[in-house]
């Protein structure tokens, strides 16, 4: 590498440094049927610790379920062989987008290979088909919805978090005539809080806009089958475009829109995250399907989730500590500084053996710094006793009192 360029991804690392925003990833390795436990490989070797923070909401991807399903699926090969056009389109495939799309109660389902790549790929290919389109883009939407946005080079305005009326204003103030998307998540991810679908739903048909909403932290843990907040709420029909994700809830990999026919060939045909990229091997397939299907008929793991949700939110809010409110899974304990943050989290891996990573800037603003923690069905009282005394202790050893005080300046 030239001199030159050394010097300025090091500079660059470096003010990451000094902001507290550098991000530190632990190794983990988890344990087969074991969840939320997991194997850290820290500084002092190998200790067994607890994850708080998982994304694998009902702790799916330990299933043994899931996990036989994927030995099923490992007997067609590792990999997938090609892309969706060349080799790649396995049976495994088809039948988890047919399964999808009847979750959604939509006439097609596309799969991608993340989430990530779901939203930016579609997102970024309808808008591009739709000449003078005017995207609508909630303030707290996801990074790749937002790349998505910027890649088709929209028309876009962005209305304030979750208000429905600035929402209005913003549609009323565009001819009727004009082409309208709406952009937006049932529950945004670092709040805990919920998109008020039925308004925005009821927006769209009056302004005859497109609806376009992201359900990744929604799949598999609302609604009757999991088909998210849209099923729950009871608009899922009145949504053209339902983003999700395999690696959440359902506790594998990968991610998909459901949709009309039509729109999904048009993002099949034209869009490049989607052609140009080895599709998912069977092996995930199969995995993420068994979830799906287990999930659509059984509701003891979204039942146990939230009873253990609330009885930490109670917890913490009984002792003193800054929980934002909402209606989700998610709980997002309020530090309000990065610095601190990564000590806490720091302690409570190295001294007590729980996993909750720090979120900071730029995934949120500064000031607004937090431990996001996801308690699951398999995170029992006795965890949740052990977590609040852990927390408890971390706070005296650090002398962090301003953290219990937290709400009382913000709120």
């Amino acid at each position: 590498m030239p001199e030159w360029a050394k010097r300025i991804f090091d500079d660059r690392l470096a003010d990451l440094h000094r902001q507290q925003r550098y991000r530190h990833f632990a190794e983990l390795e988890r344990i087969a049927g074991r969840h939320p436990y997991a194997r850290w490989h820290g500084g002092d070797g190998v200790r067994e610790v607890i994850l708080w923070c998982s994304n694998d909401y009902l702790g799916m991807g330990q299933s043994e379920l899931v996990r036989d399903s994927m030995r099923d699926g490992l007997l067609e090969g590792g990999g997938a062989g090609g892309t969706r056009n060349i080799a790649g389109n396995s049976h495994a495939l088809m039948e988890l987008e047919r399964e999808l799309a009847d979750l959604h109660g939509k006439q097609g389902a596309l799969v991608f290979s993340s989430g990530y790549v779901a939203n930016d790929a579609s997102l970024s290919t309808l808008i591009s088909m739709l000449d003078g389109v005017k995207v609508f883009s909630d303030a707290g939407n996801h990074a790749s919805m937002i790349s998505g946005i910027r890649r088709a080079h929209a028309d876009k305005v962005i209305f304030r978090h979750n208000d429905m009326a600035h929402l209005e204003e913003l549609l009323a103030a565009e001819p009727h005539a004009r082409p309208k998307m709406i952009v937006f998540e049932s529950v945004y991810s670092m709040d805990g809080d919920i998109a008020p679908m039925g308004e925005i739903v009821a927006l769209a048909k009056k302004y005859d806009a497109l609806t376009y909403c992201d359900e990744v932290h929604g799949v598999g843990l609302y609604g009757a089958q999991g088909g998210g907040v849209a099923e729950a709420m009871g608009v899922a029909d009145a949504i053209d475009v339902i983003q999700g994700t395999l690696g959440k809830a359902i506790g594998v990999m990968g991610g998909y829109i459901a949709a009309d026919a039509v729109l999904c060939d048009v993002v099949r045909s034209y869009g490049a995250g989607f052609i140009f990229t080895t599709a998912l091997p069977p092996v995930l397939a199969r995995g993420a399907l068994a979830s799906i299907r287990h999930l659509r008929q059984s509701e003891s793991e979204r039942l146990a989730q939230r009873r253990q949700v609330q009885h930490l939110k109670s917890k913490l809010q009984g002792a003193g500590f800054s929980v934002l409110k909402g209606e989700s899974h998610i709980v997002p304990l309020m530090i309000g500084d990065a610095a601190l943050c990564r000590a806490i989290a720091d302690r409570l891996l190295h001294e007590h053996g729980m996993y909750i990573q720090p979120i900071n800037y730029p995934t949120v603003p500064v000031g607004s710094e937090r431990l996001r923690i996801t308690p699951g069905p398999y995170h029992d009282d006795a965890m949740i006793d052990a977590l609040l005394a852990a927390l408890l202790e971390v706070v005296a050893y650090l002398n962090a009192n301003e953290i219990l005080l937290l709400r009382h300046r913000t709120g």
